[in-house]
């Protein structure tokens, strides 16, 4: 089969498209899928930079998709043969303790393992560890998104707005909302957050096609970052300029986090969902006093199921996530092309097999 290999990041190149053996069933309760769409994550490009050392070269990538059932093990209850699956990003055993925590990003045999301690979705077959907790059936596409390409951004990124965001990040009726990083993450926060029917949002971003998204997905006001004045610009759009009651960092960068620190109001929450791969100053100089909350969090995919409801009752605007189409061939490019997201408007990747 064909499959996208990370080479390591000072590796030349860092990626490439090879031919790997099948994968084959090595427990009972294992499936095996046959891809049909995945799609690349900014966690995706942490590892093409370093920045996730516990991901081995030699290893195929990705972890998210759509496809259907090959092979499934003897164990194996809830699925069989030609089943059309999403692939969860967190495999879960379902009976371990942080499993049974409700934290199955922690699961003792599983956690997030595709793309990254075993191998994942960028390719054309991938095998699947604790089939029946670790897939889904997939829905029927509702009306905005015809063509289901909408589905693959409920593998990862809905589920991590959700839950690292909004839920992490306690929105509630009526609260002011500011989430730095108009990316995917950063817009699937911003459509979550709107199930919470808090009063504001703000989106704050450089890229001003992304803000343009945004202000089309529901985000009440935007901020273009890069200034000095960016912090007194949102300020000025809260009560009395006192802050944001949830601010959600979604970038990943040390700059972002401060600004998030900057922005929080007294009481307030700041919900950290961006991959850091350097460390960050906390002003608690500052901050000792404010009676503020600072939340981390891994996906753990528990939401999944209710935002497949969401999806085929047409709630959610998945199809406005997608910006460009890819065969599979084109993977290498695909990578290029969102490695350079703002020069191409890219936001989510169609990669089709």
């Amino acid at each position: 089969m064909r499959a996208l290999v990370y080479k390591g990041a000072s590796a030349s190149p860092v990626i490439a498209l090879e031919e790997r053996p099948q994968p084959t069933l090595q427990l009972p309760t294992d499936c095996i899928i046959k891809m049909h769409r995945t799609t690349i994550c900014g966690t995706d490009l942490h590892i093409l930079h370093g920045n996730v050392p516990t991901c081995p070269p030699g290893r195929v990538l990705g972890h998210e998709g759509i496809g259907y059932v090959e092979e499934a093990g003897e164990g194996v209850k809830r699925f069989k043969k030609g089943d059309k699956v999403l692939i969860s990003c967190i495999t879960s055993c379902a009976t371990c303790i942080p499993c049974r925590k409700g934290m199955s990003s922690h699961c003792k045999t599983g956690g997030w393992t595709f793309g990254h301690t075993n191998d994942g979705t960028q390719a054309e077959y991938v095998r699947i560890p604790h089939a029946d907790s670790s897939l889904h059936p997939a829905p029927k596409a509702p009306e905005g998104d015809r063509d289901g390409k909408g589905l693959v951004t409920l593998s990862d990124i809905l589920p991590t707005g959700l839950e690292c965001g909004v839920l992490n990040g306690k929105v509630q009726p009526g609260c002011t909302v500011a989430i730095v990083g108009a990316g995917p993450v950063g817009l699937a926060a911003l459509m979550t957050a709107q199930l919470y029917s808090p009063r504001m949002i703000v989106m704050i971003d450089r890229d001003e096609s992304r803000l343009e998204v945004a202000k089309k997905m529901g985000a009440t006001h935007t901020v273009v970052a890069g200034g000095a004045d960016v912090q007194k610009k949102a300020m000025a759009l809260t009560d009395d300029g006192e802050g944001f009651d949830t601010v959600i960092e979604a970038v990943g960068y040390p700059a972002t986090f401060e600004l998030c620190q900057d922005l929080v109001a007294v009481g307030g929450t700041i919900a950290n969902v961006g991959v850091h791969g350097s460390k960050v100053d906390l002003h608690l100089e500052k901050l000792w006093g404010h009676n503020i909350t600072i939340t981390t969090r891994l996906v753990d995919a528990a939401a999944t199921p209710m935002l497949l409801k969401l999806y085929e009752a047409g709630k959610l605007q998945t199809s406005s996530l997608v910006t460009h189409d890819f065969a599979f061939g084109d993977m290498v490019k695909a990578y290029d092309v969102f490695g350079k997201a703002a020069e191409h408007g890219a936001l989510k990747l169609n990669i089709e097999m």
